[in-house]
């Protein structure tokens, strides 16, 4: 009678969601060679081919993603096994500052969610400075935010240019005052900005003061004004007019991880937090 290991299985579907071998085995905290062991075992017990490989990629097959519906449903089984009749929900505290967040953030929930049927999720989003407070008071499990002066640990998850960015209709001159959309003090990527401006001796003013970067994007849309922002997180239509403009270069950025938990469940959601972050911001 064939059975199924239960590591091997979460193993597969960390692999399903991550799509790297390398990333899992970061998560399970082993080697990828372990992990492409349990991928080959599991395949050999099933009598089917689950993943394809290539040096660029791994992708579900046909009968991979029929499995991984199985394999999802076997782990929520196992969860609620080992903890009675329903999974102990517990809460993972996450903030995220709003200048980093970006485009990765639906992926990092999407997967972070599937990974764990008994985590939930609380995310808050704020100023890097307001989130490392909250951390640094025992409010919050882990921060996603851009590095702050001379602070040390965390871990790297990627590193932003920042750029000027507009409207593709936005016009401007030297020697007129430059109107800027930002968010409000202390947003440290605004005290960046205005440091830049005023060391060039650009004049300018603050044309819109949003609440969050989704605000400062659509007003720089809009044309109201030019925003700084990260290359990563500008969308789509807008264009970097700084140099057109010869406006000062702001300088690099980056984003760290900060955590303090000791549950397994929470470690492996940071796990694939970091994994999926990077493998997003590298696109």
């Amino acid at each position: 009678m064939t059975t199924l290991d239960i590591p091997t299985v979460q193993a597969f579907l960390l692999v399903a969601e991550l799509q790297s071998f390398t990333r899992a085995a970061e998560v399970l905290g082993t080697t990828q060679a372990s992990v492409s062991m349990k991928l080959q075992r599991l395949e050999a017990a099933l009598g089917k081919r689950l993943v394809e490989r290539s040096p660029r990629a791994v992708r579900l097959t046909a009968d991979g993603t029929e499995f991984q519906e199985y394999a999802r449903a076997l782990m929520t089984a196992h969860d609620r096994a080992l903890s009675g009749s329903a999974p102990i929900i517990q809460q993972l505290t996450l903030g995220i500052s709003d200048h980093a967040a970006g485009p990765e953030l639906v992926p990092i929930l999407e997967k972070m969610n599937d990974a764990s049927s008994s985590l939930t999720l609380a995310v808050t989003i704020d100023f890097s400075r307001t989130l490392l407070d909250a951390f640094d008071n025992g409010d919050l499990d882990a921060v996603v935010v851009r590095q702050e002066g001379s602070r040390r640990g965390g871990e790297t998850l990627c590193t932003d240019d920042f750029g000027w960015f507009a409207s593709p209709s936005f016009r401007w001159s030297k020697g007129e005052t430059l109107p800027v959309a930002a968010l409000a003090a202390p947003c440290g990527v605004r005290a960046m900005a205005i440091r830049a401006l005023d060391k060039r001796r650009v004049k300018w003013t603050e044309a819109f003061i949003g609440g969050g970067v989704s605000a400062v994007v659509a007003a720089a849309a809009a044309g109201l004004a030019v925003a700084p922002l990260a290359k990563r997180i500008a969308p789509a239509g807008m264009v970097d007019v700084g140099m057109a403009f010869g406006l000062p270069t702001l300088g690099a950025s980056k984003v760290m991880l900060y955590s303090r938990v000791s549950d397994a469940s929470k470690r492996a959601a940071l796990r694939i937090l970091a994994a999926t972050f990077r493998k997003e911001a590298a696109r």
